[in-house]
């Protein structure tokens, strides 16, 4: 006869007629009998493999286009006696001797034996004699079909067993309904009041898996997956109400399993019966090489019966917890609040973060930081925050704050810091220098530090002072300060520090800022803890990051290494990163998205984020968070972008034309060392090189810093205000003059020496330049004498340089402020916002420029005209000196100013300036670009545009924050009068420039690298997105952003939901809630599945693993896939979080739909749908196959990997 090999379970189900379509992928001309033989693999718990099963007649074949098979139907199903057989491919011939229908098997049972070679059997089959045990092998025959035998009206059932399972009693429901009672013993302590503790692991687990068997065990998976146990469970607990008394063994003692069933004709005793599952039963296979079970009746059984009945009256060692079991059991169907099915996913996929947790790495309350004032200001999310970030600090000794602009890094700080303080540590701020009275407001005793009854007593120092040996700074005495001693150290701006440096190097390379803050204050002396704030830790490489995460394990990775739970050390996880990154900045940039990006990065790297970074968006704290007690963010208006000509004077120079002489300068006045004769630089290497003798690298390359500083600072202060550019072109050629006026003299006056003081004021360069590295070694004084230089080539380049700046100065000197087109452009702009304010009543304005020149500038000429015109007070504050302000104030200085410009933010009303006059317009550097609260203005102008598009996001942040009492905000930027190309490849064309002059000193190809090319797009890119929208911080960086990555705040609301409910340890599997449906989360179910094996198909990107969760909608598809978890957590939070009662108008209409619980069909199908979504199905026929028909039986497809997957939970989301 034609045979075929089919895979089970599609062999048994056609042999079971409830298949009648085998797909094919090709056709066939035979019609008639065909003999069906299961495939040897997979084997399916519970089906026979590798054996002819039955013999159909083929009836016809159609071709499916739509799914390109061919469908073979199938009819006259005939049971046959199975026998092993060896599959092929295709067709295959089976001896026709070897065929018997089950019937006539039958028939000839009772005349003829056949022979072993001709039928090979099924399973060996025992002789039965009166009185003898019977043989029950689970396969021919189950226990569970010689019980429905057994079994009668009024029978008493005495069961020993480890577990109870309500599927078992599912499978019998039909022959327990009509016994007398059971009586059932728990053999080992299950349920018990004397619970062990819990630290005896190898005792406990066991214990919790026996009392949670009563949800059905490890191998009935695929009927808990059926999503019917809640129907099942409210019937059995029904009938155990009734019928059934539970005892359980107390003693460590081993009781063995068995079953008695008393019935009127005889006393029967089943064992071994170790377990009441359906495993037990023998309907599922379990882990059983082989499964054989006695069946003993009179006189054989009498002494199980006694025993059963001596223990069960053994009140010392057995305890009665059949209420137990009746209330666990009544859990399945109670119906559960949203908040509590969120709180069992968390607590099933971070339990075992329960286990590591010791009370070292967790906030010891005990200080009594949270009775704190700083602490009673946080708002919800930044005490999560907080907490999270003491918990890493003690575990992990660093943590990076990387929350958005407007979110309060600084308070969320403080209150870290107060924790430290409050446990007697010493702690040192470490911020850039124009956040110093930020820091200082909060440990001063004045009337204007809102945290004053906290008596904070930190440390401030800044940046710069890493490295100075002599000098004080902010009141510390740096000659003799002990850097050494510190136990914690917060560093404010730490992306200031992204750059690293060489820490184990052999060179005598001088020390940077970074190399100085890790062997002075990190390594040296007691164990310092880090905690870094920056909203902008990443720039454009992954190193940035692990350059600051080194600072928390001292540069040695074998510290960290061992406290996270990566398989690789954390130097080859950031340079796997890196590469990813790498490949995927040269895709197309539609391809070059973010969540590309997240594909390509492994498990390890997200496990690093989520150890030692807290990065929130404002996005994540409005949706995640309740908001409703701190307010919302503002909306932001779309930008307004002008275009100012230079001047309204005719002939007058264009920008272009200024910009156009700058490239031509050289600025050799900058490197005199380029000009000292070869026969004389042995001299100066002696005084000013390095330890090998050299002059090099050590002046030259300060004095190549300082030249191409100063040239882009000439078109920064251009871009700025004419104002400031004449300022500087002034101060450049006094410094010429002065210097050729010398060489001049030179003859005159032998013995001559030129001083190289470079810079002489710092105020002329913006403040990112300012904090570089670079200018930490300017205005050191270094002397040639103009005996050992070549003064003629020197003199040559000075003068050319001299007429080019003549011609500036003079271009640029009839431009007076009554013709500076900007100028007179701004006015008109705060005349428009004074008499059209965008909220009801505010006229305040920040104008935001990088030049302290030019912010005194615009004061001269705004404030009189605010005054006026408007009654309007004006102040400026440039982080240098005092401010200024046209409003009658004692004292000047910024934070007067501030408060007197944001009252409410700052809190005027507590300090007690109340009778201090109001300031309407703000005229600021970018002293107050990073850590300033000034919510109360809703208007800000960005009068020069910053070459770092991140800090005009940052200057915005001052406005645009959470809990803003305006309802929108607007951004102004000033553009020079040139395209943004033009602008761009003007700054490069004078970087470029700069390092032609410098390749014959450093002997130094390249001109422009990569990665400043690479910087010069990405500027351009941004800044031109800028004059569209107002971006967050974080969509600024081309896609490296470590926002929404970290889990840490779940498992603090796991941590702090135990504390209160430590039974959720007990919760059964499968427990689901309804919740509300919204726009962001539409109607349909959210799965939290556990994945049982490794043998699933599975991405090792699941941060996750071994749990899986998936959104599905209520059509099928997939709105959130498991490679996110930590949105689809989010969205659980967001939906359940505070919902602590079940929502009854929702439960009634889902209980309707789904007959309480018997008709899961619907929510069986999506489960399918979620699991194939995760484990990738590939061939069409095998999916056609899983939705044959009777409903869940799709679940049954083991070859799919759906029995891989149980459900631990899952959440219904209605429209209400």
């Amino acid at each position: 006869m034609k045979a075929i090999s089919i895979k089970n379970p599609f062999a048994t189900q056609i042999m079971r007629g409830t298949k009648n379509i085998e797909y094919r992928t090709w056709d066939t001309k035979h019609r008639g009998d065909l003999l069906i033989c299961s495939s040897a693999n997979p084997q399916v718990p519970g089906m026979m493999s590798g054996c002819a099963l039955c013999v159909v007649e083929l009836v016809d074949t159609q071709y499916d286009s739509a799914n390109d098979v061919y469908e073979w139907h199938l009819s006259n199903v005939r049971k046959i006696k199975a026998f092993p057989v060896k599959g092929k491919l295709n067709f295959f011939e089976v001896d026709d001797a070897l065929i018997h229908f089950a019937d006539e098997e039958h028939r000839n049972s009772q005349t003829s034996a056949p022979k072993a070679a001709d039928t090979p059997a099924a399973a060996p089959v025992f002789p039965q004699m009166p009185g003898m045990p019977k043989t029950i092998d689970n396969v021919t025959l189950r226990v569970k079909d010689d019980l429905e035998e057994t079994i009668t009206r009024k029978s008493k059932l005495r069961i020993a067993a480890a577990c109870f399972s309500i599927y078992a009693y599912e499978e019998l429901k039909k022959s327990l309904s009509g016994i007398d009672e059971l009586k059932f013993i728990f053999t080992s302590p299950t349920f018990t009041t004397d619970k062990a503790e819990k630290s005896k692991r190898e005792f406990y687990i066991p214990r919790l898996n026996r009392e949670q068997s009563l949800y059905g065990t490890e191998f009935e998976v695929r009927l808990r997956n059926e999503l019917t146990q809640r129907a099942i469970a409210r019937e059995c607990a029904e009938w155990i109400r009734q019928k059934a008394t539970f005892k359980s063994n107390t003693t460590d003692q081993v009781v063995p399993g068995f079953m008695n069933v008393v019935t009127d004709q005889d006393q029967y005793t089943y064992m071994p019966f170790n377990e009441f599952t359906t495993v037990g039963l023998g309907c599922e296979r379990g882990n059983y090489a082989y499964n054989f079970t006695q069946r003993l009746s009179y006189p054989m059984s009498k002494s199980y019966i006694d025993l059963f009945e001596q223990l069960w009256n053994d009140k010392q060692h057995f305890q009665d917890v059949t209420d137990q079991v009746i209330e666990n059991i009544t859990a399945v169907y109670n119906e559960n609040s949203p908040e509590f099915i969120y709180f069992v996913t968390l607590y099933n996929i971070f339990n075992e973060f329960l286990d590591d947790i010791s009370e070292d790495t967790l906030p010891n309350e005990a200080t009594g930081f949270k009775n704190s004032k700083i602490w009673s200001m946080l708002f919800n999310f930044q005490r999560d925050a907080a907490l999270a970030i003491i918990s890493k600090l003690e575990k992990f000794n660093g943590c990076i704050l990387a929350d958005s602009v407007g979110l309060g890094k600084t308070f969320t700080a403080l209150a870290v810091i107060k924790y430290y303080e409050s446990r007697n540590k010493s702690v040192l701020v470490l911020c850039p220098k124009k956040l110093a009275n930020n820091w200082n407001t909060y440990r001063d005793n004045y009337t204007n530090n809102p945290l004053v009854e906290d008596r904070f007593n930190y440390d401030v120092l800044f940046h710069t002072d890493l490295g100075r040996t002599h000098g004080t700074s902010n009141g510390i005495d740096l000659s003799r300060l002990r850097w050494d001693n510190y136990d914690l150290v917060v560093i404010d701006e730490s992306h200031n520090f992204r750059n690293g440096g060489k820490l184990d190097s052999e060179s005598d390379e001088k020390d940077n800022r970074y190399t100085t803050l890790m062997k002075q204050v990190i390594r040296k002396g007691v164990k310092t803890k880090v905690l870094m704030l920056s909203a902008t830790p990443v720039n454009t490489r992954f190193n940035d990051l692990k350059n600051q995460l080194q600072l928390a394990y001292e540069g040695d990775s074998s510290q960290i290494d061992s406290k996270l739970k990566t398989t690789r050390s954390i130097d080859e996880i950031f340079r796997n990163a890196q590469k990813a990154f790498n490949t995927w900045s040269k895709w197309e940039p539609c391809d070059r998205t973010t969540d590309n990006l997240l594909k390509m990065l492994d498990f390890d790297f997200f496990e690093v984020l989520d150890s030692v970074t807290i990065a929130r968006s404002r996005k994540h704290i409005e949706k995640y968070y309740d908001t409703s007690s701190i307010g919302k963010f503002p909306e932001r208006l779309a930008p307004i972008s002008h275009r100012p000509h230079l001047t309204d004077l005719k002939d007058a120079i264009s920008y272009n034309e200024i910009f156009e002489q700058l490239t031509k300068l050289n600025l050799d006045i900058y490197r005199p060392s380029h000009y000292i004769l070869p026969s004389r630089m042995e001299k100066y290497a002696a005084l000013y090189g390095d330890k090998q003798g050299k002059i090099g690298f050590n002046q030259v390359g300060r004095e190549m810093g300082i030249r191409r500083l100063m040239a882009i600072n000439l078109m920064k202060r251009m871009e700025s205000s004419v104002y400031s550019f004449n300022l500087t072109l002034c101060r450049i050629k006094e410094l010429i003059d002065t210097t050729i006026d010398s060489i001049d003299d030179f003859e005159a006056s032998v013995g001559a020496k030129i001083n190289l003081t470079d810079i002489t004021d710092a105020d002329e360069y913006d403040l990112d330049d300012q904090n570089s590295d670079d200018f930490a070694v300017f205005g050191k004084k270094v002397q040639i004498d103009l005996a050992d230089m070549d003064r003629i080539s020197w003199r040559a380049e000075l003068v050319k340089d001299q007429e080019i700046l003549e011609l500036l100065t003079l271009m640029v000197a009839d431009i007076t402020p009554a013709h500076d087109s900007k100028l007179q452009e701004l006015l008109t702009v705060l005349r428009e916002k004074v008499t059209h304010p965008i909220n009801p009543g505010n006229r305040k304005v920040i104008i935001f420029t990088a030049f302290a020149d030019t912010a005194m500038y615009l004061y001269e000429h705004v404030s009189s005209v605010m005054q006026d015109e408007f009654g309007l007070h004006t102040a400026v504050v440039t982080g240098s000196v005092d401010g200024r302000t046209t409003a009658r104030l004692k004292k000047a200085d910024m934070n007067t100013i501030l408060t007197c410009f944001s009252p409410i933010s700052k809190d005027k009303a507590l300090l007690n300036m109340g009778n201090l006059p109001d300031i309407d317009i703000l005229i600021a550097t970018d002293c107050i670009s990073e850590g300033q609260n000034l919510q109360d203005c809703d208007y800000l102008i960005n009068y020069d545009i910053h070459w770092n598009p991140v800090r005009i996001i940052q200057r915005f942040g001052r406005i645009d924050r959470i809990g803003s009492k305006n309802s929108v905000i607007q951004l102004v930027n000033f553009w020079p009068d040139i395209t943004l190309d033009e602008y761009i490849n003007l700054k490069s064309r004078v970087e470029t420039r700069m390092k032609i002059v410098d390749m014959t000193a450093t002997g130094d190809d390249n001109i422009l690298s990569d990665e400043e090319k690479h910087d010069l797009e990405y500027r351009k890119a941004q800044l031109k997105r800028l004059q569209e929208e107002v971006v967050d911080i974080e969509e600024m960086s081309t896609g490296i952003s470590i926002m929404d990555l970290g889990l840490n705040e779940f498992r603090m609301d796991l941590l702090e939901y135990i504390k209160q409910h430590p039974e959720v340890e007990h919760t059964p599997m499968g427990l689901h809630a309804v919740a509300p449906a919204s726009v962001e989360c539409p109607p349909g179910v959210i799965f939290v599945l556990k994945n049982r094996t490794q043998s699933v198909n599975v991405d090792n990107r699941n941060r996750l693993h071994p749990f899986y969760m998936v959104y599905i909608s209520e059509d099928g598809e997939v709105i959130c896939d498991y490679l996110q978890p930590k949105k689809l957590l989010d969205t659980m939070r967001f939906v359940c979080k505070g919902k602590d009662k079940p929502i009854e108008v929702l439960y009634h209409r889902f209980n309707e739909e789904t007959n309480d619980g018997r008709s899961m069909e619907d929510i069986s199908e999506l489960l399918s749908e979620a699991i194939n979504s995760i484990i990738d199905v590939k061939e069409e026929s095998d999916i056609d196959s899983l939705f044959s028909p009777g409903g869940t039986s799709a679940l049954m497809s083991a070859v799919s990997g759906l029995e891989d997957f149980e459900l631990i939970c899952f959440l219904v989301l209605k429209d209400e």
